[in-house]
């Protein structure tokens, strides 16, 4: 039996179409895999520049924040909060 078997698995490899039908399909799965991998990696750097965009947005606030008295920064704040009800 188990010489069916070896001789079968033989066959197979030696046969040039089923070669070239694995490595067809090794090379699509190593796309695959390397299109998911690029992708997420292009997803982390977008949110990074995001996140720098924004953190370079608070800093600009927090610096007119610090030159203003506790009634100017009551005034500027009321103009994004939301009204109280």
């Amino acid at each position: 039996m188990v010489e069916v078997f070896t001789a079968l698995l033989e066959s197979f490899l030696h046969n040039p179409v089923v070669i070239a039908i694995g490595a067809g399909i090794v090379m699509a799965v190593g796309a695959w895999i390397r299109g998911r991998l690029s992708g997420a990696k292009a997803e982390r750097n977008k949110q990074a520049v995001e996140r720098l965009a924004a953190r370079d947005e608070a800093d600009k606030i927090e610096q007119a924040v610090a030159g203003m008295s506790d009634a100017e920064v009551l005034k500027e704040q009321a103009k994004w909060s939301r009204p109280k009800s």
